[in-house]
């Protein structure tokens, strides 16, 4: 008959490998936050559309909007009338990471990348507007990815 100590010990195990994998208590969704900010005052009423490889989500700021999280980076490209913002929110991988190393051998961490459960972005995106079309912005140089929205 096994002892206390020993079943509490495998109690613990099995908790800290089940903790390990963001898939079974992670959600692959987030809700974020989305500001805007014009020579350092919130502005109010700018369309922003954010997206990545899962999909794309509109929201009018500042607001709250749902998106499916992922391994690559959360395009932001907000726009009214003169002022305009793009921008590049890197996923950062969230607590599930040693977890998933140690306790399933990797294998968790392998799920987690493709769902993107294990990957947070911060609660609140507070995008920095600047004043103009954006077109200098879109034809920049080949580094700075190009904006997909369809207006």
């Amino acid at each position: 008959m096994p002892s206390r100590l020993s079943r509490v010990a495998s109690a613990a195990f099995l908790a800290a490998a089940l903790a390990g994998c963001a898939t079974l208590f992670d959600s692959t969704e987030q809700t974020v936050l989305v500001q805007t900010v014009l020579d350092h005052q919130q502005v109010s009423g700018i369309g922003c559309v954010l997206s990545n490889d899962k999909g794309r989500w509109f929201v009018t700021s500042p607001g709250r909007v749902t998106v499916q999280k992922s391994t690559q980076p959360l395009v932001v490209d907000c726009r009214r009338e003169d002022v305009w913002a793009f921008d590049q929110i890197e996923a950062r991988q969230n607590a599930s990471r040693w977890g998933n190393i140690i306790f399933t051998l990797g294998a968790g961490q392998i799920v987690d990348k493709q769902t993107g459960a294990g990957f947070d972005l911060p609660s609140t995106l507070t995008v920095v507007l600047q004043r103009g079309d954006g077109a200098a912005a879109r034809g920049a140089p080949a580094q700075q990815p190009q904006p997909t929205t369809i207006y």
